[in-house]
């Protein structure tokens, strides 16, 4: 379902979308672009940050462990890596649901930090998550799952693939390379938890601009009518019309 003719007219260097994919969730991480693009008012590059190519590469070796619910779980951070070093980019799960301005969220960028993001305190009551991936609990959980890199600062070039690929993920997912005060906030309503953050109503600030089916979302069956499924669904819709539309030019 890409859309190639979803571009946003700017001569200006695009922003650098690192997105997870898995191919069981293929669908989510359409979407995930899809959405993006549609409300982008800044030029965006989105990439896929897919484990095989990575391996193909030499990039990334390590194997697999029984805790790793996504092929993301440890690639996510070879973003700065694969940005060269240089400049801001983002990585972020393919299990969201775009609904506002990415330029609102760049522009929250602030050099000081090596890295920004939502700093959920989250603890999940379920043990398992998605397709029946084993739900694990630990310190920061979600942090990683949609994160700001100042991929140019010299703390984040600690992120080497050699790192990557032998360090735990205690020390990835915690952000252990990096001191307490090098880590920026963004509002939670850029890594709105499904099932953990509650829109107040009257209050804008609470509403979602990215929606995060953390839990699992409307792709599995067993998620169809999760909160915000709705969305998602005609999300989904909307880019597979797009996409025959395309077909047929």
């Amino acid at each position: 379902m890409t859309n190639p003719n979803l571009t946003n007219g700017y001569a200006k260097p695009p922003f650098r979308i690192y997105v997870g994919y898995d191919p069981k969730e293929d669908v989510a991480y359409e979407v995930c672009r899809y959405s993006i693009l549609k409300r982008s008012s800044i030029p965006v590059e989105i990439i896929p940050i897919n484990q095989s190519e990575l391996r193909e590469k030499k990039h990334y070796w390590r194997e697999r462990g029984k805790l790793e619910s996504t092929e993301f779980s440890f690639t996510r951070f070879l973003t700065p890596f694969l940005a060269g070093y240089e400049g801001w980019a983002m990585f972020v799960d393919c299990d969201f649901l775009y609904l506002g301005d990415i330029k609102e969220l760049f522009d929250l960028a602030d050099e000081k930090y090596a890295v920004m993001c939502v700093q959920h305190d989250y603890t999940p009551k379920e043990t398992t998550k998605m397709d029946g991936a084993v739900q694990t609990v630990y310190p920061r959980k979600n942090w990683s799952s949609m994160v700001l890199y100042n991929c140019g600062h010299r703390k984040n070039k600690i992120l080497t693939p050699e790192v990557v690929n032998k360090e735990t993920g205690a020390f990835l997912h915690r952000f252990q390379w990096l001191e307490d005060h090098e880590i920026g906030s963004v509002p939670f309503v850029w890594n709105f938890l499904v099932g953990h953050n509650r829109v107040v109503k009257g209050d804008p600030n609470t509403y979602p601009k990215a929606v995060h089916y953390t839990l699992g979302g409307p792709w599995f069956e067993a998620w169809k009518d999760c909160e915000f499924g709705d969305l998602w669904l005609s999300e989904l819709q909307e880019c597979k019309k797009v996409d025959q539309d395309n077909k047929k030019e």
